[in-house]
């Protein structure tokens, strides 16, 4: 059975070959060479006019693609009843030579300003030999004379050469719509596959630019806070490019100790240094052929910088206890969350491996500046988690969504995942999802929330709203602290004494 990375791995490749024969035809050139027909064939015949038509091979309909006087007008004769529909149906030339008295040809002249009084008409057949795909036809024979078989055999001659053009024409035609059908469907696959939410504008946007610079060996930058997505938009990158079968490796350029630096990424051979007993590949070598995505390459040290400049501009290097060089063929995608400008003018990243490292650069803004996306992200986490867990509940309740929207989420996307699967995992089964399983930070910005809305709530007096502001106070203390007065009073910055005076006097149950 095939799988959907095997379906969606050939539509990507059959995409891009489709694209760039698509690329290699000149639509233009076709057309010029229709017209070089148009022009030429009225010569040849002894005529005054020339047009040329085609016909859709699902819907049979018949129009005119090019003609001598026609310029941007379309003649679109039936099927039936017409010369060029019988000549396309049959597949055989007609001539006619007494058409002044032709209702239709007199239509005709009312649209075109052009008499007809006589032609000839040849069918434009497949290369195959199976159907039409249109027709040539010649108009009114100068002198007034008529058109002769020799005249339809010498039309049919010119119509099978015109047969390849048009067929071109048409076939272009299909494959910008297969193309473009084929990108709808790339765009379904990425957003199922990927997990990747793009209702904000600006995360639209990017997504396109994936689509371009995924079709190009182009070097990237994505830049943005942690959490935003980064490696995601990386790996859409390798899946969709011609590298897609080819190894996608991932290396956090934090995570490695810098002894370890050069051994990780060159590899070594069998006795480079103590240790090492066997050969190892580095991590240049195991992403040949693929795409090595260096995140957080802010933290390569200042010393393995030039190092990776040779690789990048040689596309080579050597093992560790080895002097053989090693080819590399590979694409570099790099991620930060810092500003590497600001890095570079602080002398902490090398000025010429800034502009080494890539041509193109992705910023991926902050969730709190996309909110369009965040409710949708939370019910496809929703779908996600509870598929991963095995386990069903009755989606959010208003009040998290409203909160979910509003909260700045300083963690971005990774945060707001985390916080689903906490209310996932709490929340009792086939139950809705409430804010009373939400972490402490969410909590805490909906009871601020809830007391801005409080203190600005018009038509209070001020002792009332000093007392309504203070029940909100101690009720989210021992919220907070389970009910714990004594851990509730230092929150408050009170004494334990004081904070049971309060709950005295405002009549409040601690338990509740």
């Amino acid at each position: 059975m095939t799988s959907p990375d095997d379906v969606r791995n050939r539509l990507i490749n059959l995409r891009m070959r489709l694209e760039q024969v698509n690329h290699s035809w000149t639509v233009q050139d076709h057309e010029c060479l229709l017209k070089f027909f148009v022009d030429t064939v009225p010569t040849i015949m002894d005529a005054e006019l020339c047009s040329i038509f085609v016909v859709e091979a699902e819907t049979e309909r018949i129009w005119s693609k090019c003609g001598t006087i026609l310029g941007d007008k379309e003649i679109i004769p039936p099927k039936e009843g017409t010369i060029v529909g019988k000549a396309i149906s049959s597949g055989k030339w007609i001539v006619a030579n007494d058409l002044e008295k032709s209702s239709y040809h007199k239509e005709l002249a009312a649209t075109t300003n052009f008499v007809t009084r006589n032609l000839i008409c040849a069918p434009i057949k497949r290369p195959t030999g199976q159907g039409m795909t249109g027709a040539i036809e010649v108009l009114n024979k100068h002198e007034a004379k008529p058109f002769t078989d020799k005249d339809g055999e010498l039309l049919q001659e010119i119509a099978n050469c015109l047969s390849i053009t048009i067929e071109n024409i048409m076939l272009n035609q299909e494959i910008s719509e297969i193309s473009d059908q084929l990108n709808k469907d790339i765009d379904q696959i990425w957003k199922e596959d990927t997990q990747f939410i793009a209702k904000s504008g600006v995360m639209q946007d990017i997504l396109n630019t994936v689509r371009i610079v995924s079709a190009t060996p182009v070097s990237v930058l994505i830049h943005g806070e942690s959490g935003t997505g980064k490696e995601l938009i990386a790996r859409m990158i390798h899946k969709s490019s011609d590298r897609y079968n080819n190894p996608f490796v991932s290396v956090n350029c934090a995570s490695i100790p810098e002894n370890l630096m050069e051994s990780e990424f060159f590899g070594y051979e069998k006795g480079a240094f103590t240790g090492a007993v066997s050969s190892r590949k580095g991590r240049f070598e195991q992403a040949d052929g693929g795409t090595l995505f260096l995140d957080e390459i802010r933290d390569l040290p200042l010393f393995m910088q030039p190092k990776f400049l040779r690789v990048i501009q040689e596309g080579e290097g050597c093992r560790l206890g080895s002097n053989k060089l090693i080819n590399y063929d590979l694409r570099i995608i790099s991620a930060t969350n810092r500003d590497l400008r600001q890095e570079v003018a602080d002398g902490s990243f090398r000025e010429d491996l800034f502009y080494r490292i890539f041509s193109v650069d992705i910023y991926i803004p902050p969730l709190r500046e996309r909110r369009e996306d965040i409710v949708p992200l939370a019910v496809l986490f929703l779908k996600t988690v509870c598929k991963r867990f095995k386990k069903k509940v009755a989606g959010f309740s208003p009040e998290v969504l409203t909160s979910f929207e509003g909260y700045s989420w300083p963690g971005n996307v990774r945060q707001l995942l985390h916080e689903v699967e906490r209310l996932i995992a709490l929340t009792p089964e086939g139950e809705q999802v409430s804010l009373e399983h939400a972490s402490k930070e969410l909590k805490n910005w909906d009871s601020a929330r809830s007391l801005t809305t409080l203190i600005n709530k018009p038509g209070h007096s001020l002792p009332s709203k000093v007392n309504e502001l203070e029940i909100a106070c101690i009720k989210d203390a021992l919220d907070q602290t389970g009910g714990n007065k004594l851990q509730a009073s230092k929150l408050l910055g009170i004494t334990r004494q004081g904070l049971d005076k309060k709950i005295k006097r405002y009549n409040l149950n601690p338990g509740a």
